[in-house]
């Protein structure tokens, strides 16, 4: 079983903006600030996501170098930087109802994958996960800031479909976002489920829709 992150196991999390780099330059890691710094990071970053929209991964060092560039400063160690800014804006929390859900599902034997786009780093997910008490409930993680790819890029489900070790038609991808986690999923060959408070008008036929994660396991029971 494949389960997306953000809007399914937790709440999604905040993204860095150009403030947050420049909080960890200053409380954190006490660097001076080049002259107009966070305008040039909410560039580089509005840049991103633009190449986000058609497929292109870009990390957070990239971005930093691109701001940087932009206000014609030396580029500084963005690892350094990076990791700072990490600890500046925290991972999203994990639901307690969803957390039992995964203990449930571990129980029950599932092969659990997590499969999510972000650009944390996975050490950083990872952590988030054991704060949770999920370290060993899941049995690998395909986040597109590790591969490189996002959803709902083939490349993305057959990272998951490798690191679930079985072929895809054996995959059940559970998610809250239609194209990302039904549409793009099921495209592969998978199985997916849907979990929101309403079925989109567009939803594929024989789809399920839960709306919460802990409705997952009676779904099961009750699905050939």
């Amino acid at each position: 079983m494949a389960l997306d992150f953000g809007g399914t196991l937790a709440t999604p999390g905040a993204s860095p903006r150009g403030r947050d780099v420049v909080a960890a330059l200053e409380g954190r890691l006490g660097w001076p600030i080049p002259a107009g710094l966070g305008a040039a990071v909410e560039e580089a970053r509005a840049e991103a996501k633009a190449a986000y929209r058609r497929g292109v991964q870009t990390p957070w060092d990239s971005i930093l170098a691109a701001a940087w560039r932009r206000v014609g400063a030396d580029v500084p160690n963005l690892a350094e930087v990076v990791e700072a800014l990490w600890e500046t804006v925290p991972d999203a929390v994990v639901d307690p109802r969803a957390a039992d859900v995964v203990w449930t599902l571990h129980r029950a034997r599932w092969r659990l994958v997590l499969a999510c786009n972000t650009q944390r780093p996975i050490a950083y997910r990872r952590r988030t996960l054991a704060t949770a008490g999920l370290a060993d409930c899941l049995d690998a993680l395909v986040l597109s800031s590790d591969i490189g790819v996002p959803k709902p890029d083939p490349r993305f489900y057959a990272a998951v479909a490798e690191a679930a070790g079985v072929a895809p038609e054996s995959v059940l991808f559970v998610g809250d976002t239609l194209d990302k986690d039904v549409i793009g999923p099921r495209a592969f060959g998978m199985r997916a489920v849907l979990v929101c408070d309403e079925p989109p008008p567009n939803l594929p036929e024989g789809v399920p829709v839960i709306a919460h994660l802990a409705e997952l396991p009676g779904l099961l029971e009750r699905w050939p």
